[in-house]
């Protein structure tokens, strides 16, 4: 019996840890939008200056190609104290030396440390979580990236606010590095392996990728994870551009979309902490992607007033969140073998579709509107839907 299909015990420390402190690297990573003018008027550069910056730390989610199989040698705790402990380092050089490449540098490290610390926490849930409640405790561990935008975004005001715009980096510092130590502590010790087994070299990505690229429930895992990614940040990028033309929202008002969009999702990943066991994985993955399709394709009837709107956003957000963390929790068991190189390769390729998605999605919006941008969300998660079928057809766990 493996891991994986033994009672899990004693895992409810180490969750409720990597959560919390998720819930902190998360925030590090999106709070830099909302922040964008603070931080340019601190540091004294244009805001082009603070968006390169933020796609900096979005190119970060393509190194998690490079870590996937480090970490299935070198063990899920090691890589997710790694994680922490580059945060820490980053967000603690950007509050004592505020110079731009300074920050350039500790969001770099924020993003590198999310790329290698997503893929290990993931692993390790499908090593240590019995498969049938797999969804639940994934459901559980995701709520840190809602809660980011729910509570860590809000907190982040807060400090700047009180004590000026370099105190969230002196307090995301302290936090990552005691999450560095925490986590290290917490986490069970795995099974010590050989010093040969943990060395990595080009034999080492060579054979883990060979073996991805030879399954094919991976590479259509893979495919969806493109292609529902890009109609997400398609419609997500002008989303804000539609509601203030459409209802003439102001800077206020779509900080409370933001907000709903929060909660949209915190709910997606409580559905599916609590229902997908129960339905089955597979079973709950596509029901998510028939409901997120529907969704996209509902929203352009919408525009008769502003609740409305707001409702239908908020469900494309909600199926769409529950439809991704379903899948996390279906993808930890395709290549048992290589777990974090599986969910590495799925994170960083849903990277690459969101950077298409938002490359697309203001020409589209600026082309067709509302219902071109919503037709083409819809049709690239039915391209999404078709990876899954044809990858999944014969799979079996």
């Amino acid at each position: 019996m493996s891991k994986a299909t033994e009672p899990s015990r004693h895992i409810g420390i180490p969750i409720a840890g990597i959560t919390f402190f998720r819930l902190v690297l998360n925030t590090s990573k999106r709070f830099a939008y909302p922040f964008a003018p603070v931080l340019s008027r601190g540091l004294g550069v244009s805001l082009t200056a603070i968006t390169s910056l933020i796609a900096v730390n979005q190119i970060t989610a393509l190194l998690g190609l490079l870590v996937g199989p480090i970490s299935d040698r070198w063990g899920s705790r090691k890589m997710m104290a790694a994680g922490m402990a580059m945060l820490g380092a980053g967000m603690l050089a950007a509050a004592f030396f505020p110079f731009y490449a300074v920050v350039l540098l500790a969001l770099f490290l924020a993003g590198l440390g999310k790329s290698v610390l997503d893929p290990a926490l993931q692993a390790w849930a499908g090593s240590h979580v019995p498969f049938d409640r797999r969804a639940m405790v994934i459901g559980i561990l995701e709520t840190s990236w809602a809660a980011s935008t729910l509570v860590g975004i809000p907190l982040v005001a807060v400090l700047i606010d009180r004590y000026g715009w370099r105190s969230p980096f002196l307090v995301m510092g302290i936090l990552g590095l005691a999450g560095a130590v925490t986590l290290f502590l917490i986490i069970p010790r795995e099974k010590e392996i050989s010093d040969a087994d943990q060395t990595v070299s080009w034999a080492t990505y060579l054979g883990a990728y060979a073996q991805l690229a030879g399954n094919k429930a991976a590479l259509g895992a893979l495919g969806y994870a493109f292609f529902v990614s890009a109609a997400n940040d398609n419609l997500f990028v002008v989303y804000g551009a539609w509601l203030e033309k459409s209802f003439g929202l102001g800077l206020v008002a779509l900080g409370m979309g933001t907000s709903l969009i929060g909660l949209a999702e915190l709910l997606g990943e409580g559905l599916t902490a609590t229902i997908s066991d129960r339905l089955g994985l597979k079973r709950a993955l596509f029901w998510g992607l028939g409901l997120t399709t529907l969704s996209y394709f509902v929203l352009p009837f919408l525009e008769s007033g502003l609740s409305v709107a707001l409702v239908g956003i908020a469900l494309i957000f909600l199926t769409f969140e529950f439809t991704m963390v379903t899948s996390f929790s279906l993808c930890t068991e395709i290549l048992p073998a290589a777990r974090a190189t599986m969910m590495a390769s799925f994170l960083a390729t849903a990277g690459m579709g969101r950077v298409l998605g938002a490359l697309l999605g203001g020409f589209v919006w600026q082309t067709g509107g509302i219902w071109a941008t919503c037709w083409l969300s819809g049709g690239l998660t039915v391209l999404g839907m078709g990876c899954l079928v044809v990858g999944l057809n014969d799979w079996q766990r």
